[in-house]
């Protein structure tokens, strides 16, 4: 987070035409926050009246991390942006930004963590409209690019399905089920539940839960890996990174 210092209190409609600016450097995106009259931080709105704000850039991702020519980029356009709302940027060192960078982007790289259950036809391959009925019937919904979800009761989504198949194919032998282990609380016990998911699905198609290697998974092995995801969410916890958490989830999107 950068600190702004105001030269005094201001509204959040004179300021945020300003601070629209100023969205993103690169793909990273950027926000804005302010300390209100109440003391407490938070978004700026229209209506809102702020003594201090406080602009955040976000330093990695799965796929790429804020580097020195968006972090100059960022400073640049950011002093711009405060001299219009009548603001001082304490602009952090570069050297010290890029370190921590690299140390973030080292963490979501250690911790991209994506588990897989698979389902293999014990006969014929499903028809897919056979298929979707027996999905929807133990709560997945349909997504527009054709996998399904499955809600986690928060608006949120606990785990994934993939019919392995082009959309429009009329049927297939194989399901995965995915899990986004960084971006699930350990609360909602996204493996566990999806293994239970597997398991019913089992029953009603007809199949065998098998690895990435057709061999079957059995129980003891699921326990196994129930046991090494428990050790993952103490890893993310400890760093200050909960699985599940609003940072997490940006952090892994």
């Amino acid at each position: 987070m950068i600190p702004l210092a105001l030269e005094g209190a201001a509204r959040g409609d004179k300021i945020l035409p300003s601070l629209l600016k100023l969205r993103r450097v690169g793909n990273k995106p950027i926000h804005f926050i302010g300390r209100a009259v109440s003391g407490d931080w938070e978004p700026i709105v229209h209506g809102g009246v702020y003594t201090e704000l406080q602009a955040g850039v976000q330093l990695a991702t799965r796929t790429t991390a804020l580097n020195e020519l968006e972090y100059s980029e960022l400073v640049t356009r950011l002093r711009a942006v405060a001299d219009e709302i009548g603001a001082e940027p304490a602009v952090p060192d570069m050297i010290e930004v890029m370190s921590e960078t690299r140390t973030l982007h080292k963490f979501v790289a250690g911790h991209d963590a994506q588990l897989g259950v698979n389902l293999k036809s014990n006969g014929p391959p499903w028809p897919m409209a056979t298929l979707i009925g027996a999905l929807e019937k133990v709560g997945f919904d349909v997504r527009p690019d054709g996998r399904f979800a499955m809600p986690d009761g928060a608006g949120g989504v606990l785990f994934t399905l993939s019919t392995n198949v082009n959309m429009g194919a009329e049927n297939t032998d194989r399901l995965t089920l995915l899990l986004d282990v960084p971006c699930v609380a350990p609360s909602r016990d996204g493996f566990g539940a999806m293994v239970k998911c597997a398991k019913e699905l089992v029953g009603r198609l007809d199949a065998t839960v098998v690895d990435d290697f057709e061999q079957p998974l059995l129980d003891a092995s699921l326990e196994e890996i129930a046991g090494q995801v428990k050790e993952f969410y103490e890893e993310m916890e400890a760093s200050d990174i909960p699985a599940g958490s609003t940072r997490a989830l940006r952090l892994f999107s």
